[in-house]
């Protein structure tokens, strides 16, 4: 990753991170926007439903403030032993807050396309950082980086969520918000996976191009 964007993505991470800490940490979380959002479309949510929650937003915003420096080349290289405690403590984020969006996509708002939405981002979550573990287990390195690449990418939905709920909300209105949230359920992590093999596959068209160099 590029220091560039290796910069936009840490602090769009840290802003939409530091929000959500003001939403449901030093406010009430029944007044967040989104818990709002929730009491006044669907019925009354239970305490479980609460707690699952919280999961779900503190391990979400520990990968998505990790990750970027796990995905930055020149921290990892200069920072190897950082790197590896970091990925530990990312994964462990990644799977209690893929578990907890597993049960809290059953619950979303828009209905039924909404829920599958959410469920499959939430099992591609799980799937794509147990297979960036099995590749580095096997010192498959470049596959690992490849599969923490696609992965970071669903971390990021987070963030992608967050910038297509008000461009909906604007465009389409609030009368319509079960149909754009039932569009941005897809919406906020399909194009981020096409984003995702892009920097792969220039990646590697960059490698090979410093091999011809070198021959």
């Amino acid at each position: 990753m590029h220091k560039k964007t290796w910069l936009i993505f840490i602090c769009l991470a840290i802003l939409i991170s530091g929000y959500s800490v003001v939403q449901y940490f030093f406010m009430d979380a029944h007044q967040a926007g989104f818990v709002q959002l929730k009491l006044m479309l669907d019925s009354t949510l239970n305490s479980f439903w609460y707690i699952m929650l919280y999961l779900h937003i503190v391990f979400g915003i520990v990968a998505l403030v990790i990750g970027p420096f796990t995905l930055f080349s020149r921290f990892r290289e200069k920072n190897i032993n950082r790197h590896r405690m970091m990925g530990k403590i990312y994964m462990l984020g990644i799977f209690l807050g893929s578990v907890s969006g597993l049960y809290l996509a059953y619950y979303a708002t828009g209905g039924l396309v909404s829920q599958l939405g959410f469920g499959f981002l939430a099992l591609l979550w799980m799937i794509t950082a147990i297979q960036a573990l099995a590749n580095i287990k096997h010192k498959k390195i470049r596959d690992h980086q490849k599969w923490m690449i696609r992965n970071y990418s669903l971390t990021f939905a987070a963030v992608t969520l967050r910038i297509w709920l008000p461009l909906f909300t604007v465009l389409f209105g609030f009368e319509r918000f079960n149909l754009s949230y039932a569009i941005i359920a897809w919406l906020c992590w399909v194009p981020n996976l096409f984003v995702a093999e892009w920097i792969i596959q220039r990646k590697i068209n960059t490698m090979q191009e410093n091999v011809k160099i070198q021959l």
